[in-house]
């Protein structure tokens, strides 16, 4: 053998005794869901409605994938989860300053 490779070659999930791993994975949510906070704070007329559509999806999927495979993930369902639920709310209020400002120019 011109390796000695000491990497475990068993099928299944590999990640979940590697700390880093594990931490990045953290970081990640904790990352996402800083970044949901900060944006509430952005006036209605910058919000990108394709953005908030596409994260608002993708947090509704993955929260219902992190349910379903086994063990389940709770902390990747918490964290996209909010992810939908933020942006859920950004597409609301870009809906709202969009249904107000034509009002207004009527």
């Amino acid at each position: 053998m011109l390796f000695n490779n000491s990497v475990r070659t068993v099928p299944g999930p590999q990640s979940t005794s590697n700390p880093i791993l594990t931490m990045s994975k953290l970081y990640h949510g904790v990352g996402l869901v800083v970044a949901g906070l900060s944006d509430l704070r952005r006036p209605a007329d910058q919000l990108s409605i394709s953005q908030s559509a596409s994260l608002a999806a993708t947090g509704i999927i993955w929260s219902r994938y992190s349910l379903v495979i086994i063990p389940k993930n709770w902390g990747l369902f918490s964290v996209n989860v909010f992810v939908a639920g933020t942006q859920v709310l950004q597409l609301y209020r870009a809906w709202d300053h969009s249904r107000k400002a034509q009002k207004t120019t009527a």
